[in-house]
């Protein structure tokens, strides 16, 4: 099997340029990155991208829109507009925690279609306010919508369910089987990012969330499929920070590039 990383394009404040520098020099893949409806705009980003020669995991986070029609609509408006760049797959942060199963679905089917259509694979994130935000909800829809592929950022579940999930094993196994794609991001009870992995107060949480990615591994290796991992850990104030300064308390890039190389000498042999 291959496993292939992407770095985030979240919480970059350098020149794009230089920002794809780094990235291609610290040995990813590629960005994941959301992009601009503006036309210059946008080819210059994937002109860069090439460039450098980084690949593309298209972004959709945008879905704010309290009425589905409207939600929908503008749903197949970002997509369509990440589809027209041509990028790996679309890493799709779909619905609302607050519609019912049915509006939901509505958007699942929608993706479906639009996938099947263009040919672009569009995989859907276990996110907090969206629709797969809960471990047990996303059992649901997994169960009801066998074909439905996900994102797993897991440390949100940590953080919706207060725990590292012991008491959830069916549902967070059933999401490991279903996972195309990773944000490894390290979770914990009280928020969706640790401020330090490497820090031995966070080691337990460390340890549990590489024993669900060794089982996301494990079934991509037995079926001899791409694994995709975003190192996802995430900017102020995603990143803890100190009060009154508002300064970060690690650095994110250092922390991504860590999480890289770290699941790339535990998985050198798979």
């Amino acid at each position: 099997m291959k496993i292939k990383f992407y770095a985030p394009h979240w919480g970059n404040t350098l020149p794009f340029d230089t920002f794809c520098q780094h990235v291609k020099t610290a040995g990813y893949d590629g960005v994941e990155m959301a992009l601009p409806f503006e036309q210059r705009e946008k080819q210059e980003i994937l002109d860069c991208l090439a460039k450098h020669g980084l690949e593309l995991v298209g972004q959709y986070w945008q879905s704010f829109e309290a009425d589905l029609h409207e939600h929908a609509a503008n749903y197949e408006k970002y997509l369509r507009n990440l589809i027209a760049a041509k990028p790996v797959f679309i890493n799709c942060q779909t619905g609302k925690d607050y519609f019912t199963f049915d509006q939901n679905k509505h958007l699942f089917d929608l993706a479906d279609k639009i996938s099947m259509e263009t040919g672009v694979r569009i995989i859907h994130e276990t996110h907090r306010g969206k629709s797969l935000f809960a471990a047990s909800l996303t059992r649901n829809y997994l169960t009801k919508i066998p074909g439905l592929r996900i994102t797993l950022d897991i440390s949100h579940w940590c953080n919706v369910h207060e725990s590292l999930l012991a008491d959830q094993a069916d549902a967070v196994n059933l999401a490991l089987e279903h996972t195309d794609h990773i944000h490894s991001r390290v979770g914990h009870p009280e928020g969706p990012q640790v401020n330090d992995p490497r820090a031995p107060e966070w080691e337990e949480a460390l340890q549990v969330h590489l024993g669900w990615w060794d089982q996301v591994v494990a079934t991509h290796q037995k079926n001899g499929t791409t694994l995709t991992i975003t190192t996802e850990f995430g900017p102020a104030t995603y990143m803890p920070t100190l009060p009154f300064s508002q300064m970060p308390v690690a650095n994110q890039w250092d922390i991504n590039v860590h999480m890289m190389n770290l699941l790339k000498k535990r998985y050198a042999a798979k």
